[in-house]
């Protein structure tokens, strides 16, 4: 029997993309599906490398080279844990299994240490790209096992998008540091996305804009320092027209936003680790307020207000621009910052320089700008937060004009720019020596005795705010 080098479990579009990828670089791979339609879609796609596919487990696992290396792509969650369960008593020690799915990364901890115990190597890995990325080089971030990313890094380097000849893939650290990457690339991606859906609703509802206005404008940015791949697929949006009526399908898309949880999965951990990330809460705040739509049309009625925006429409442009870049800045600082806390606590040993690095291609949230990002920690690889980097604070103080007057004008007129807003205190926070926490922690000794440090003095102080007496 022929052996391959790899297979993969799961051959929806991501995984029968990611064979062809490898196929495509020389690789020996095959995969297993219980439904025969994938089995019969991958041998037709894959007719140039005559791939084949398997609908037995157990002959799926025998036609694989030992170490046998085992990709899954498969929904997170309990589908995972049953497809290792199969896969467990047709294994031998050594053998490797790869979780390519956007599982959570605590899931990912459990089973490395659940299947380490059985001698066999398990790491998590995030992909991005979708399934154009998958296809023709995605940005991959492995965590976990080292023996076993060792086994897949001539594999993985092959398949993986290039910048610069570079390959976007790096061994992220130990446990389940490669999901939590992912996890929070994710939650960069929410803000992103959202603060592009609030620019368009400044010039589409503020403006006057038409979508051809638009996407031109989209366009435009694309060609400067916000190009991005996020703004090339906004730009594309506005010139794409449905079918059935006519439209553009923009306009018939209903104004309900889905998840699949790993932006709010960001949020969680980031309250978990006390270190704010408000441009990416609010990002997962707003999908979920925009599922109130009925109360929503009846709060419109209830609440009507006049929209008077500058007419100055180029100089109005100019201020978006800024803050948007200003913006987009601030989504990759606080994503960074996130990381940098969670390697401190979670011991993942990231390397933000490497991660940067990886994000330049082949991922949703790859743009120019990260090229400056990962610029900033080569220079300081111990950088805590990107506001620190002397460059990337040039750029901030040329563009808050702009975000600050943008928020003026949008405040004014009602018009929501949650993602805009919580930006612009979440730098203005940062950058003031002296914040108002003081009055919090005397009111929290006030009625609870909870304590307090002086700026006198150190040590942990208690004051009797209300003497009664008797």
């Amino acid at each position: 029997m022929k052996k391959y080098t790899l297979g993969m479990i799961g051959l929806g579009t991501m995984g029968r993309n990611l064979l062809l990828n490898m196929a495509d670089h020389g690789f020996s791979v095959t995969g297993y599906d219980k439904d025969p339609k994938m089995l019969k879609t991958l041998e037709e796609v894959g007719q140039k490398h005559n791939l084949k596919g398997f609908s037995s487990l157990e002959d799926f696992i025998q036609s694989l080279e030992l170490p046998r290396r085992i990709v899954l792509l498969v929904p997170a969650g309990a589908i995972v844990d049953s497809v290792i369960k199969e896969l467990e008593p047709l294994l031998d020690q050594g053998d490797i299994i790869i979780d390519s799915g956007n599982s959570h990364f605590t899931d990912t901890s459990r089973r490395a240490t659940e299947l380490s115990k059985k001698g066999l190597h398990f790491f998590g890995m995030g992909i991005s790209g979708g399934e154009e990325g998958a296809r023709f080089g995605p940005s991959m971030m492995p965590g976990g096992d080292k023996t076993a990313y060792a086994a897949m890094k001539d594999i993985l380097e092959a398949i993986a998008a290039k910048v610069n000849g570079e390959p976007c893939v790096t061994y992220i650290g130990p446990g389940a540091s490669g999901h939590f990457v992912k996890m929070v690339h994710n939650g960069i991606e929410y803000a992103m996305m959202q603060l592009l859906a609030e620019s368009y609703d400044i010039m589409k509802n503020g403006l006057g804009y038409s979508n051809e206005q638009i996407q031109q404008l989209f366009d435009k940015w694309n060609k400067g320092r916000l190009q991005s791949f996020l703004m090339e697929v906004t730009a594309s949006i506005f010139t794409f027209v449905d079918e059935k009526t006519g439209n553009l399908m923009v306009d018939m898309v209903k104004d309900e936003a889905k998840s699949k949880g790993t932006g709010k999965w960001t949020s969680q951990v980031s309250m978990d680790l006390q270190l704010p990330i408000p441009t990416i809460n609010e990002a997962v705040s707003s999908r979920d307020l925009s599922k109130f739509k009925k109360l929503r049309v009846a709060l419109a009625e209830a609440f009507p207000h006049e929209i008077n925006i500058p007419e100055n429409h180029q100089e109005f442009e100019a201020q978006m621009e800024q803050a948007l870049y200003f913006a987009m800045i601030s989504s990759y600082a606080q994503g960074l910052h996130l990381l940098w806390q969670a390697s401190n606590t979670y011991s993942y040993e990231l390397d933000l320089q490497e991660i940067a690095k990886i994000w330049r291609g082949g991922c949703i949230i790859r743009a120019e700008l990260l090229e400056d990002i990962y610029q900033a920690y080569k220079a300081n690889p111990a950088l805590e937060h990107l506001y620190m980097d002397a460059n990337i604070q040039d750029k901030l103080s040329e563009t808050i004009s702009g975000l600050r007057k943008i928020m003026n004008v949008a405040v004014n007129n009602g018009l929501p720019v949650t993602a805009f807003a919580s930006t612009l205190t979440y730098f203005d926070s940062l950058r003031t020596k002296n914040l108002p926490s003081n009055l919090i922690q005397a009111q929290r000794d006030f009625f609870g005795a909870h304590t307090f440090e002086r700026t006198d003095e150190e040590g942990i102080f208690h004051a009797i705010w209300n003497q009664i007496t008797l």
